[in-house]
């Protein structure tokens, strides 16, 4: 009975790599939009021109921003707009946001804007325009200010997500984490850890 023949090995082992190799310090990012919005894919078309032909930072941003996903470009109130553009040596510039802005109804008054964005809700729009502002587009704004010049770039809050706020531990120590519970009330997740009169309170 003699053993079967033990599989020579031939030449060194080495891991599957794709031809031409891999690179340690490649690139990480979008370099295009995954959206396939007509509309967006022509503004990053044209800010793509502008980045490249410009030596204007503002472009360079815009087109980025322009990439990204929805997570990432959150939406502004027309309340924080006016808030940042009250500020000393913002007044009469264009704010510029890449994403959407809202409505505020806690916002009694607003003031006359000069606002771009990628998308405005119904109620924002009227409200700008009936202040006496103005609702530009970003391929108007390219016209009007191709070197990003007289403007101010503002972005929302990404963690004013309502998923943000279960991000973490809920349940241990000084945590404000807010876990994931059926309901609110006595009978959920309200016993042990929760309460002082039942054993400790987190």
């Amino acid at each position: 009975n003699t053993p079967a023949p033990r599989a020579t090995r031939v030449g060194p082992m080495g891991i599957d790599i794709k031809a031409g190799g891999r690179k340690a310090t490649k690139k990480s990012g979008r370099t295009a939009p995954v959206s396939e919005n007509l509309y967006l894919r022509l503004i990053v078309k044209l800010y793509r021109f502008l980045a490249r032909r410009t030596d204007a930072k503002f472009n360079k941003v815009v087109l980025k921003r322009l990439f990204t996903s929805k997570t990432n470009r959150p939406p502004m109130s027309i309340k924080s707009i006016a808030k940042f553009m009250a500020r000393e040596g913002n007044e009469g510039k264009i704010a510029v946001v890449v994403g959407s802005v809202t409505d505020d109804v806690r916002f009694l008054d607003v003031p006359k804007l000069t606002v771009c964005a990628l998308r405005f809700t119904a109620t924002a729009r009227a409200r700008i325009v009936k202040a006496g502002g103005e609702c530009l587009t970003l391929d108007q704004l390219a016209l009007k200010s191709p070197l990003g010049e007289g403007t101010v770039l503002l972005r929302g809050c990404k963690s004013r997500r309502e998923s943000a706020k279960h991000f973490g531990a809920p349940g241990v120590p000084h945590s404000s984490v807010k876990p994931y519970v059926r309901s609110k009330g006595r009978k959920f997740e309200k016993a042990r850890g929760r309460r002082a009169s039942r054993g400790y309170r987190n």
